[in-house]
């Protein structure tokens, strides 16, 4: 007998992030899904050497807990990883959805990320406040506060150590999958918020177009934190994007 069991999502957070920065879109999804930490991040083993992309990609691969193709989500380094996955695993994934992901970084926009990563162990706490101030609108009326703290108290327990190691594959991860891009064949959506100053409209384009089968789509006045400022946006995007590259439209 034929199953019809829908493919099961897998979602991939941010750098200095966990699994829980998805429960306000896995409340809108209505589809089975899985949030997994990253490597050095929730309740995943500190990192306490170098890494790179294939090495991320690697150990989250091998806790993706199902072998048939799933609907691959990822946020930011989280993204880069998903594109890592689907590149270098493609009998593992059946889509790909990269959200507020960076992409092919001009030489200024390295130049920016390079300089946050300089100084990423100076003044922690600081580097967090500044964060929270990139992600979230400084007038924030629609993103509950105790969301917004729930950011706040992740990036803050993060072991510094681990943090840059992730951080530093975030900075420069986008040129380790730059030349593969063209060899990603499952369906992929680029989403990302109008307003994000680091993963921005441009990028999401930018990877739509590097891509095979690509779409763009940029939720108008969100910023970084999508999934968490306006998680039905993101899940009704999704779940339009899961069906067609499931063929229940067309």
């Amino acid at each position: 007998m034929t199953s019809t069991k829908s493919p099961q999502v897998i979602l991939l957070h941010g750098v200095g992030l966990d699994h829980t920065m998805w429960h306000p879109l896995q409340e809108q999804l209505g589809r089975e899904s899985l949030a997994l930490d990253l490597p050095g991040h929730g309740a995943q083993p500190a990192l306490h050497q170098a890494q790179d992309l294939a090495s991320l990609a690697a150990d989250v691969l091998d806790r993706i807990p199902v072998p048939e193709p799933v609907h691959l989500v990822g946020f930011s380094l989280g993204a880069l990883i998903a594109q890592h996955i689907a590149r270098f695993a493609p009998d593992r994934v059946l889509s790909l959805a990269a959200v507020n992901s960076v992409c092919q970084r001009t030489p200024e926009e390295s130049a920016a990320v390079e300089a946050r990563l300089a100084t990423a162990g100076t003044n922690f706490a600081e580097g967090v406040q500044r964060a929270i101030e990139r992600w979230y609108p400084a007038d924030n009326t629609t993103v509950p506060e105790h969301l917004i703290e729930d950011t706040r108290r992740v990036l803050a327990g993060n072991n510094l150590e681990s943090y840059l190691h992730a951080y530093t594959v975030f900075a420069r991860g986008d040129q380790q999958i730059a030349g593969e891009l063209a060899s990603i064949t499952q369906p992929v959506l680029a989403i990302t918020g109008e307003l994000d100053p680091g993963s921005t409209p441009e990028m999401s384009c930018r990877l739509a177009t590097a891509v095979p089968h690509g779409r763009v789509h940029v939720v108008p006045g969100a910023r970084h934190m999508l999934p968490v400022e306006n998680p039905a946006a993101l899940a009704a995007e999704l779940n339009n994007f899961f069906d067609q590259s499931e063929g229940k439209q067309p």
